[in-house]
């Protein structure tokens, strides 16, 4: 499973997360990830990042944020397999900036796993957009950009699973785990 970070496990801004102090989980979401990877799922963030490109942190100050992340979610016992991000700008033309597909194609190339049916939540229109161009399973959040992005009412979102937050869509894929 795939998780996009802002919106998703922690608290989003139109500002940018630019430092540990300013990253906080979404209430449940470091529980919801234990849970699933408690159930044995492997977990894996992919996020675009381009805050480093704005100059608005270091890569030093993202790979904190991540360490925080991991280590918030290793204090209850569980696991994140793998952190992909884009550091790019938009107008980079990049391949692993959502909506392209290149960040799921890394995780999955790197955890040697397809992504035919993986669920890919985020909170985003680009989210969306990626997880079919990779051909995962895209699911839409309502926390950090969610609401927003289910009303622009997009045709795109007709057959994406929706949720009010982490922990609901991880009781749902336990549901239909168990």
């Amino acid at each position: 499973m795939i998780l996009d970070r802002d919106g998703v496990i922690n608290q989003d801004s139109d500002a940018y997360i630019k430092s540990v102090q300013e990253w906080t989980p979404i209430p449940g979401s470091i529980e919801a990830i234990v849970r699933l990877s408690h159930a044995g799922y492997r977990i894996a963030v992919a996020s675009n990042q381009s805050g480093v490109a704005r100059g608005l942190f270091k890569l030093t100050e993202l790979n904190a944020m991540h360490q925080h992340l991991r280590s918030l979610v290793s204090a209850q016992g569980g696991q994140i397999a793998m952190i992909a991000f884009c550091p790019h700008g938009p107008e980079a033309g990049c391949r692993c900036r959502k909506p392209a597909p290149g960040l799921l194609e890394e995780i999955a190339d790197r955890l040697g796993c397809s992504l035919d049916a993986v669920p890919f939540i985020g909170d985003s229109i680009t989210d969306v957009r990626a997880a079919r161009a990779a051909g995962a399973s895209p699911w839409l959040l309502r926390t950090g950009k969610g609401e927003r992005t289910l009303a622009s009412s997009t045709p795109e979102l007709e057959d994406v699973r929706i949720y009010p937050d982490l922990s609901a869509a991880a009781d749902a894929l336990l549901k239909d785990q168990g």
